[in-house]
């Protein structure tokens, strides 16, 4: 699969993309690609912007929140905040101030240059700010820019028509959670079909404002450039200051600093939780139903996020992470197993349902917003939590008594339920099956609880744990191993391939350099892998039919899989492979160092965009090649995480 033209895989850079169906206003809109877009937030709710000026995605007010812009779904209905230049023959540039999550958008031509600053106001402290800010600047010669604002609220179910309050001022008179909204301007406004129009006719030096922001939430009061200009200021300095924390000094610091930047935007400020990425509906394949909601705190990749933080010295995340978790850890103390998805303020989410009014990414439908996971059965929950407090222990951040005892009964409920099938990491919608996953980390939570208990003297039934976690391990490897294969396969007596087995060495469950290990890399290279894009598994069966994941059509690559295949490449010693393809990986990020969860044939990005896993993957990688390229393969063992 080749790699994206134009892909640098560095933050801060940049490429030119065409402009859109022509000037705004009045356009015949097309859809973006997935690629095109940055992302800027405010640790409270997100939004992405089109590499030729247009937010085409924005839930507000928080990350799981109904959506106010939602073009990039259905360019039709969905509404955005566009600023274009009235002039065609434009190119454009996207980058990142350096060490920041704000997001300069240049346009160019022969007439004149301006370039947009976007960013949601943060505190220097760290205090989201109910806002989202364009600034814009004439660079040279003249060229005039559309804005075109054009909320769609609830989901593109409600237009809410704007109303002038006064000559730079509009409304939108929203009475939910979501309103209302203000537009202001440093320019005249106009209203027209309930949309807010501005025209801004830029020189060297000249400069113009937009601010949309809740006026129930601490909105800007008094001259508007001088909110912009401090909410600015203290915007770089929350990024900047917060980068400088960052323990990494390998060899990758720029892209491994940008994707610990969108593992921060994707966390929340107000609760401590993390969700899975910025968006809903976007497909794994085009045109297909694999149109999933990730706008929710998983369990899972919100432990993995964790631990990848942790890493580069980011504690303070664990503490309020761990915090988030412990309450619905106490939850369950009845028995069962935790939920493996929740809201952000950490609220159950109860059900999934279909948008059918939107079209759906380059009409891949159905749009679905919750999330059917949240009620399926996931034995790998409780490992990738438990990992992330023992993780968390290791770097300073103990578990308090009240945690400590919360987990502890939830591993006595696992050593009797753990041997039961369930739906698996990958939540597969077809029959319930005994898979790796749900073993694995299981074997995980046992074994982290152990290492715990042991470290501070902790009170816990040893024997019992002991047992279990041996019992587990006893079945991994005389059940799950297929001889004819040799390898370990997806689920208990099968002979499927799964990418979650490259997890294997990297819990510690089993040497990076042991021969069946080895072996089961080399069946991972030879039947999910091509070039180092690594697939989660085959999504058809020998026939074409539908597999065990009860969905029709394909998928991508996926991505997050591909890093890990690296770090264990780096692990098994194989150093200049793993390098190698961790590059090539590095070329398929979009032109801001941005992933999406998987790659199509053409190397376009899929899926929900940019996703935590992916990111936290890379930087898990590039951590583990840093290692073995400076200490050697042979002192991994002695090594912690």
């Amino acid at each position: 699969m080749p790699a994206h033209p134009g892909a640098s895989g560095t933050a801060g850079s940049a490429r030119q993309r065409p402009l859109r169906g022509g000037a705004c206003p009045g356009a015949d809109v097309q859809y973006a690609d997935i690629e095109s877009h940055g992302v800027i937030g405010n640790l409270r709710t997100t939004a992405l912007v089109c590499s030729d000026g247009s937010i085409d995605f924005f839930c507000f007010p928080r990350f799981d929140s109904p959506s106010v812009f939602l073009s990039l779904l259905d360019p039709q209905r969905g509404g955005r905040f566009a600023l274009c230049p009235a002039d065609e023959d434009v190119r454009t540039r996207q980058m990142y101030l350096p060490d920041t999550n704000v997001l300069v958008t240049r346009f160019m031509s022969q007439a004149g240059m301006a370039e947009v600053t976007d960013y949601m106001p943060v505190s220097a402290a760290g205090e989201p700010r109910s806002a989202l800010v364009r600034r814009i600047r004439g660079v040279r010669g003249r060229l005039a820019l559309h804005a075109n604002c054009a909320p769609r609220f609830d989901y593109a179910r409600t237009l809410l028509p704007a109303r002038l309050v006064d000559a730079h001022t509009a409304v939108f008179a929203s009475e939910t959670a979501q309103g209302p909204l203000r537009l202001r301007s440093s320019a005249e406004l106009g209203v027209r079909d309930g949309d807010v129009h501005a025209l801004f006719d830029l020189g060297a030096g000249d400069e113009a404002v937009l601010v949309l922001e809740c006026v129930q939430e601490r909105p800007s009061e008094g001259p508007l450039q001088a909110f912009v200009e401090q909410s600015f200021q203290d915007t770089m300095a929350f990024w900047r200051n917060w980068c400088e924390r960052s323990t990494y000094r390998g060899r990758w610091r720029e892209i491994v600093q940008r994707s610990a930047l969108v593992l921060k935007l994707l966390t929340s400020a107000d609760h401590g939780s993390i969700v899975g990425a910025a968006t809903f509906g976007l497909p794994e394949h085009v045109g297909g139903e694999r149109n999933w909601d990730y706008r929710y705190c998983w369990l899972r990749d919100a432990a993995f996020t964790v631990h990848a933080l942790m890493r580069l010295g980011y504690t303070d995340e664990a503490r309020a992470f761990i915090g988030w978790a412990h309450d619905r850890i106490a939850e369950y103390d009845g028995g069962a197993v935790p939920q493996i998805l929740y809201a952000v303020d950490g609220r159950h989410v109860d059900r999934e349902y279909e948008l059918a009014h939107l079209a759906g990414y380059r009409g891949s439908r159905p749009v679905r917003v919750g999330n059917a996971a949240a009620g399926q059965l996931q034995l790998d929950v409780l490992g990738e939590l438990v990992d992330a407090v023992y993780m968390a222990d290791m770097h300073g951040v103990p578990a308090s008594i009240d945690v400590w005892q919360a987990l502890t009964r939830r591993i006595d409920w696992w050593c009797t339920h753990w041997d039961q099938p369930d739906e698996g990491i990958w939540e597969i919608r077809g029959p319930r099956r005994d898979f790796l996953s749900g073993r694995l980390l299981s074997w995980v939570a046992l074994d982290r609880a152990l290492r715990m208990s042991r470290r501070f003297a902790r009170p816990a039934p040893l024997p019992r744990w002991h047992q279990a976690r041996d019992a587990i391990a006893s079945q991994i490897l005389d059940e799950f191993w297929n001889p004819r294969k040799q390898a370990f396969v997806q689920y208990r007596g099968g002979d499927t391939l799964d990418a979650v087995a490259l997890l294997m060495p990297m819990v510690k469950f089993i040497s990076p350099t042991d021969p069946r290990w080895l072996s089961t890399l080399e069946a991972i290279r030879r039947e999910l892998a091509v070039d180092g894009l690594v697939e989660r598994y085959s999504t058809t069966d020998a026939g074409g039919e539908l597999n065990i994941d009860g969905l029709c059509g394909q998928e991508g690559a996926f991505t997050p899989c591909s890093f890990w295949y690296v770090e264990c490449l780096a692990r098994a010693g194989r150093i200049e492979e793993g390098r190698l393809l961790f590059e090539k990986m590095l070329t398929y990020a979009n032109h801001l160092g941005l992933y999406a969860e998987e790659l199509g044939p053409s190397g376009a990005q899929l899926g929900n965009f940019p996703q935590a896993l992916t990111h936290l993957a890379l930087i898990s990688a590039a951590h583990a090649l840093d290692r073995v390229i400076e200490q050697g393969p042979a002192t991994w063992g002695r090594m912690t995480g």
